[in-house]
């Protein structure tokens, strides 16, 4: 659906999309009993996914033996809603619930290239209330496909940079709520544990060879995951270091290695879900160890050697995580070092065939992917990176 604010916001408010058990519509004082009622249900619901959920597996990259070296991909892309977002959804739902902010019968309204609308289309049906993204023009149809079968309508726009504003003028006009992930996900989540994707890995990695990591690789889109785990990692008091790969046409490595919280991009990212046109509240520099800035022909080689590798086809952020993954192996090893690297799986390749896995979108975008792939088959066949 593409609309303007007032409309879009109208629409998904007649058609949310109804609950397994639909929730009633109530626009009440928050002393009111029955919306207090209301509140209990919905954040019984959210928690309940929870419950639901299993933990997703660690899956190993393989490596020879001989190298004395392990990699390690944190599946996401087996939650609910198939990726890394659902965790941050549910944490959002949570505490847009528990502030009151989340309302019956009043949209939630976000700012996302996908994924994370995805997610929180699905938790928005789960407790009864509309939902609309705000997204990118050029998102891929998969997703938006994704978003309206779980109830969600889509709101496009053709500046990624003026998804904030629409999103919170959209919120105003209708009386919803702007979720604005870029602002919270960092304080969310629960970073000490309870469960969250730091706490997950450290409890898998517990009967591995080398249960500490030396290295976790998280891209960032929000950055309320490498936020997460880097504040996990320290108040544990572990030696892992964090790394932040950053896409093309994102400001984050620029703003990190100048220490400049204006920096900002004039486009945005191909790599759909991470690197960001501005410095976003929920990414926190100094809680990191190394970035990367990874050529977008290199995260799309990524993922096509990670196909070959294990059978499985992943979105182009994952690609930028093991790139930067098989790098910092590669650092090792000429180091003579030991130890495991953990990445991130973050969603399933199906979303992108379209896209990362089509010569044809690549040669639209300029991108030839071979110079990197044959630096990846040379890596993984020698153990030597050409130049290094």
């Amino acid at each position: 659906m593409d609309s303007d604010a007032r409309q879009a916001g109208d629409e998904a408010a007649a058609a949310p999309g109804e609950p397994a058990a639909p929730l009633a519509t109530l626009d009440a004082d928050r002393s009111d009993p029955e919306y207090r009622s209301w509140l209990k249900e919905a954040v019984r619901r959210v928690q309940a996914d929870a419950n639901r959920s299993a933990d997703t597996h660690l899956l190993k990259f393989p490596l020879p033996e001989e190298w004395g070296i392990d990699l390690y991909l944190k599946d996401e892309s087996t939650h609910p809603t198939g990726s890394l977002k659902h965790r941050l959804a549910r944490s959002l739902f949570l505490y847009g619930l528990c502030n009151g902010w989340v309302r019956p019968g009043r949209p939630v309204i976000e700012a996302s290239s996908g994924s994370t609308a995805v997610s929180e289309a699905y938790f928005a049906k789960l407790i009864g209330v509309p939902f609309v993204a705000v997204m990118p023009r050029t998102t891929s149809p998969e997703k938006i496909r994704l978003i309206e079968f779980h109830g969600g309508r889509c709101h496009f726009v053709d500046d990624p940079r003026t998804m904030y504003e629409e999103s919170a003028a959209l919120a105003a006009r209708t009386g919803g709520h702007y979720m604005d992930q870029f602002t919270y996900a960092e304080r969310a989540t629960d970073w000490r544990g309870n469960n969250n994707i730091a706490e997950s890995v450290y409890q898998q990695l517990r009967r591995e060879r080398y249960p500490e990591p030396a290295w976790v690789v998280a891209t960032a889109g929000t950055g309320g995951t490498s936020a997460t785990i880097a504040r996990y990692v320290h108040y544990m008091q572990y030696d892992t270091r964090i790394c932040v790969p950053d896409p093309e046409n994102s400001c984050f490595f620029d703003g990190w290695t100048r220490d400049d919280p204006d920096a900002t991009s004039d486009r945005g990212s191909r790599i759909e879900g991470i690197g960001r046109p501005r410095m976003e509240p929920s990414f926190l520099p100094g809680a990191i160890d190394r970035m990367m800035k990874v050529p977008d022909a290199a995260s799309v080689a990524a993922v096509r050697a990670l196909d070959t590798a294990i059978g499985r086809k992943a979105g182009g952020s994952t690609g930028t995580g093991l790139w930067s993954a098989l790098r910092i192996v590669a650092e090792m090893l000429a180091a003579g070092e030991r130890g495991s690297v953990v990445t991130l799986f973050c969603d399933p390749g199906d979303r992108y065939l379209d896209k990362y896995y089509s010569d044809g979108w690549l040669a639209e975008q300029g991108l030839d992917i071979g110079p990197y792939a044959r630096e990846l088959d040379a890596f993984l066949t020698t153990g030597v990176w050409p130049g290094a």
